[in-house]
């Protein structure tokens, strides 16, 4: 059964209440007012939140992220950090004295540290003094010691000249993952747990060797740290990950260690009950041959090892960020169901599941002090924004985009079941265009989601209304390999790319021409990483379409063994490419290249190592080579996803001009 929950929206201004303003339709500009709101904490005595909010600015070219505070009880917003620079991280120091975040202030070469603010008043200032900087951090309890996430640092780094510093030098390459994409080339520099008391001038190294440790958590003495980590043999070539603890005093760098996990797929995610006598987790119990496919469940050990409990066994669901509750007699996470993410709490017994957020909406993150949580909600018409939730009640705290979508038309959204060609349900999000009459015939545009293991979610998303807006049906659909529906549905996929998600899609499309409205001689098709790849398929199996666009997708998957950074995940999904080579090839959309016939936009970012544009750069050399209608765009600089705010608007204007000029037929 679904839920529904109406926000009351409160649109507060210098002046008062906001007059009404006349609605219009949402443009491409509307993208760069939207504000990102993420990372809510809560202050010890649960009188403040602390949050981030990001801004994009096509003038400067550049976003920047900002940290706010605002009273509980709800009130007006306090800016903490100030412009000409981004912040993040925000935590409340335990003992409240403290509001801290990481930024990396000062010259262009400053590197990322810790910085302080006083809640009574006064400038940042800094905590940390890192060489090559840091990649997280987190408070004692005791609010005496901070733990520190340390990349071991260049041996150039440590030296006086700062211009050597910047002199090119070879890559020099041992390991069997190499590469990863935003961070490079990989060698033998890990991340490891420091321990840092404010005031000294250097922090003490707790981990060591050859592994990467993260998601490191406190236990509640102060005394000992909780962490995840992959310490096999081959760490490079399986899917281990265990839930260590070391104690925060260690002086050997972390030789002594205990093992809490020993699981032989993945544990991550601790987190500690209140007396420290347990550990709550994420972890991977079924096959390995399930791989991304498998379901994480929630799970609970005790902080000196032994048998863990698995609370959510029979729960066929993706959980994620479980946190004990203050009392110890709840654990509350996030749980993902049929294009929901609800904030959830169950028993350290596993009874009483209750799934305290839900309906149609999507929670991203939360924080818990008490039983007072500030989950961060988004619903499909406006974006995330901080709630609070206590006693049972929901209530929003931060109106950051109110202000704007109030001026925006608000397009039709209906969510709806449909049969597969085998019979299978696929649930799915139709967006319908602005003035919607149901006796007019719309172009349809099937928009993809990546993933594949990923879910569309009652939660806002720029694209469907940007489309809506200019007069496309919009379709979205969860076919198989996507979460949400349980182990079954996503493994569905498991080397069988562009077969049931490709049958699932078409029945999407079907779907909305039956209904009158979905004009079946205009039919557009795109998305971006997996939602591109799948868009291969379509084009590569139907003539249909009028116009496509492939985002940052991969084609020709043999050619990507070595060059992208999935090396050991093909390897598990596909075997050996020289001895499995069959099964590579029957997958791969470029061998039927000359099958599509659908004009069709590439592109994707020129240094992306997740998924790399030479995929983009063959299917378009072989559609020129065959005279096909197509283009080629490579955003210099960029990644998987586009960063760059001039480059994001230059996207959303290419894919809606590529739609209008081969699916609507304009000029």
């Amino acid at each position: 059964m679904k839920i529904f929950l109406t926000a009351t929206v409160m649109l507060i201004a210098s002046g008062g209440v906001l007059a009404q303003v006349a609605k219009r339709p949402t443009s491409i500009d509307d993208f760069f007012k939207i504000r990102t709101v993420r990372d809510p904490q809560i202050s010890p005595d649960g009188q403040w939140v602390a949050y981030t909010v990001a801004t994009k600015d096509l003038e400067e070219d550049e976003s920047e992220t900002r940290i706010w505070m605002i009273p509980a009880a709800g009130g007006e917003a306090i800016p903490m950090t100030g412009e000409g620079y981004s912040a993040g991280n925000p935590r409340w120091s335990p003992d409240g004295e403290f509001l801290s975040f990481t930024a990396s202030k000062g010259d262009e070469d400053a590197k990322t540290q810790v910085w302080t603010l006083n809640r009574l008043g006064g400038e940042a200032q800094q905590l940390t003094d890192i060489k090559q900087g840091l990649s997280g951090y987190e408070w004692s309890p005791d609010s005496k010691r901070l733990l520190l996430l340390i990349k071991d640092p260049k041996p150039e780094i440590l030296t006086e000249d700062k211009e050597d510093d910047k002199k090119p030098k070879p890559h020099v390459i041992d390991r069997l993952q190499f590469k990863r994409d935003y961070t490079g080339y990989l060698d033998r520099r890990r991340t490891h747990l420091y321990a840092f008391t404010p005031g000294d001038t250097a922090a003490v190294q707790i981990t060591s060797g050859d592994f990467d440790d993260s998601q490191a958590v406190w236990s509640p003495d102060s005394k000992s740290i909780a962490f995840t980590s992959n310490r096999t043999s081959n760490a490079d070539g399986n899917r281990n990950s265990d839930i260590w603890i070391v104690s925060a005093d260690n002086t050997d760098k972390g030789q002594t260690l205990f093992q809490v996990t020993k699981n032989l797929q993945e544990d991550y995610a601790p987190s500690w009950s209140p007396d420290g006598k347990q550990i709550t987790y994420v972890t991977v119990i079924a096959e390995p041959k399930a791989i991304w496919y498998a379901t994480n469940h929630l799970a609970v050990i005790s902080s000196t090892g032994g048998d863990p409990r698995v609370l959510t066994e029979n729960l066929d669901r993706n959980i994620s960020q479980p946190k004990f509750s203050t009392d110890g007699k709840s654990i509350w996470f996030l749980l993902e169901d049929s294009g929901e993410s609800q904030l959830a709490s169950i028993s350290p017994t596993g009874k009483n599941l209750n799934r305290m957020v839900s309906g149609e909406l999507s929670v991203s993150d939360y924080d818990l002090v008490g039983t007072f949580a500030t989950p961060l909600i988004g619903r499909f018409h406006v974006p995330r924004e901080v709630y609070t939730y206590k006693a049972g009640q929901l209530k929003q705290l931060t109106q950051e985009n109110n202000e704007l979508f109030a001026q925006l038309q608000t397009a039709e959204m209906e969510n709806i079941q449909y049969n597969s060609a085998d019979g299978t349900e696929i649930e799915a999000f139709i967006t319908k265009p602005l003035g919607f009459n149901s006796n007019m015939k719309y172009p349809v545009i099937l928009w993809i989601h990546g993933g594949p293991t990923s879910q569309y979610e009652f939660s806002y998303r720029f694209e469907p209304h940007l489309y809506a807006a200019k007069g496309y049906v919009v379709i979205q659909p969860n076919p198989r390999g996507s979460t949400g529906y349980g182990q079954k549905f996503a493994q569905a996929l498991f080397a069988d790319w562009g077969g049931p998600d490709y049958q699932d899609v078409m029945a999407g499309v079907d779907y909305v021409i039956s209904q009158g409205y979905g004009d079946p001689d205009r039919l557009g098709v795109g998305g971006w990483s997996y939602g591109g790849i799948l868009t291969n398929y379509v084009i590569t199996k139907s003539q249909r379409f009028k116009g496509a666009v492939s985002g940052a997708s991969e084609a020709n998957y043999r050619a990507n063994y070595g060059h992208d950074h999935y090396q050991m995940w093909w390897e598990q999904e596909f075997g050996l490419p020289w001895e499995n080579a069959e099964a590579w090839e029957r997958i791969s959309p470029f061998n039927q290249v000359d099958k599509i016939t659908t004009p069709t936009l590439w592109i994707g970012g020129a240094v992306d190592w997740n998924v790399p544009i030479l995929n983009s750069e063959q299917m378009y050399q072989s559609m020129k080579r065959l005279g096909r209608e197509t283009q080629l765009v490579v955003y210099p600089g960029e990644h998987h996803g586009i960063r760059r705010p001039t480059f994001q608007k230059d996207r959303y204007e290419r894919f809606v001009g590529w739609f209008d000029k081969y699916v609507k037929g304009q000029n």
